[in-house]
């Protein structure tokens, strides 16, 4: 009977680096530019924004949870 072999994923693909999460943020923040630009948004576009605003927040907060645990001693 073989058993599973258990292969460890490397770090950074279990946690996503800082400069990824600027990309990503900055990914969310064009999109929501697009929309903002728009005279009128419909019903998906307008949970779009709000669902995008969310992500950004989140990613915001994950970047300075990052910022504050890399100026730990």
């Amino acid at each position: 009977m073989q058993t599973a072999k258990f292969t460890e994923l490397p770090k950074s693909a279990l946690y996503p680096t800082l400069q990824q999460l600027m990309q990503e943020h900055s990914l969310y923040d064009r999109r929501l530019d697009t929309l903002r630009s728009k005279l009128f948004l419909t019903e998906p576009e307008k949970m779009e924004e709000v669902r995008l605003k969310k992500l950004k927040l989140s990613l915001k907060d994950e970047m300075e949870r990052i910022r504050r645990i890399e100026q730990v001693p």
